[in-house]
């Protein structure tokens, strides 16, 4: 009955809401002299997941995935969003418009556009061979197909949603819906994700009319699976950069009801994997922490004193770990208490 704990993403080198000098190095130097600093190590010093949110935009390389299996410990999983052709047309399209492809007014698009965007089954084998090395060394999580709130609930998106889980049964899937209609019909939706053993994502953001309804519940014995993406409603919609969106912490009151859920799926599903997805100037890492803190989990790994100035709610969640597999050596301010090893 194994609980992951993770963010969605780890690299987040630019803009206001960068990572580095708060949860990374503010420089690039070398961290212990012989090799160039390694995000993803670092990461995995204080998780055992992470969601991976860069094979939204273009389909996984093998070559890549490899690398991130080889420089993460035994044990590590990787979840995997699926790429956008699959659950994001429109934006897809638009992509394939800003790069010149089918020409930029209706009356001048190429025809081929609309046999582009068709997702194929070459499209599945190829998110397919490029995800086999986390697959193989036994490293790969959850895919998520993440859909808009644009994608409602009808026959042709149920089929379509369906020929998705045929095409990816042979793993664990997740699936994030957004729009009222597939709660609406909640017996629908829950026999054909039940029918795949696929997890019905369990989500927490800024609310509109036709938000999906939920009561965080899994809805399958294999998996559980919640994203937490904030709530920072005054630039949710309406925002200059789009990491802005994601500009929000959760307190640790608001953070409880999400572990109390998490505490009593965790016993009746195999495994569960909680994702903060507020990513913005690292703020999802001291959720995450928070989150292991109220929910009795180990807390690992060094976080840097400018972390811990930043936030006192991640001072706390130090403080309060009931159990941690060492000291925070040389990364935590004089005032703050020393956290109790596994073994003492």
């Amino acid at each position: 009955m194994a609980l992951r704990i993770g963010t969605s993403g780890w690299s987040y080198p630019s803009g206001k809401g960068t990572w580095n000098g708060v949860f990374y190095p503010a420089t690039r130097s070398k961290r212990d002299g012989t090799k160039d600093f390694d995000e993803l190590r670092f990461y995995a010093e204080h998780f055992d997941t992470v969601e991976v949110n860069s094979t939204f935009y273009g389909q996984p390389r093998a070559e890549v995935t490899r690398a991130w299996a080889d420089r993460t410990p035994p044990g590590f999983e990787f979840s995997v969003k699926l790429y956008q052709k699959f659950t994001h047309p429109k934006m897809f399209t638009e992509a394939l418009l800003r790069q010149g492809f089918g020409g930029q007014a209706a009356e001048s698009r190429d025809p081929l556009l609309d046999v582009v965007t068709q997702v194929t089954p070459s499209d599945v084998d190829d998110f397919r061979a490029g995800i086999d090395p986390l697959a193989s060394a036994g490293k790969l999580g959850a895919l998520l197909a993440q859909f808009p709130p644009s994608f409602k609930d009808s026959p042709q998106t149920r089929d379509y949603l369906a020929s998705l889980l045929r095409a990816f049964s042979d793993y664990p899937i997740a699936v994030e819906l957004r729009h009222r209609s597939w709660s609406d019909a909640i017996a629908d939706t829950l026999a054909m994700l039940n029918g795949f053993g696929a997890a019905w994502v369990q989500i927490d953001e800024p609310k509109f009319r036709f938000s999906i309804r939920q009561n965080y519940l899994p809805n399958v014995t294999s998996f559980y699976y919640m994203r937490l993406h904030g709530r920072n409603v005054g630039q949710w919609w309406h925002h200059e950069k789009s990491e802005d969106r994601y500009n929000y912490l959760y307190s640790a009151k608001e953070l409880q009801e999400f572990s109390d859920v998490a505490g009593a799926a965790k016993e009746l599903v195999k495994k569960s994997y909680l994702y903060t997805n507020n990513h913005f100037s690292a703020k999802s890492g001291v959720n995450a922490v928070m989150l292991k803190a109220q929910l009795g989990e180990p807390i690992e790994g060094e976080y840097p004193p400018q972390m811990i100035e930043n936030y006192p709610e991640l001072r706390e969640a130090l403080v309060q770990a009931p159990r941690a597999t060492g000291p925070l050596r040389g990364t935590r301010p004089t005032s703050l208490l020393p956290v109790r090893s596994r073994d003492e």
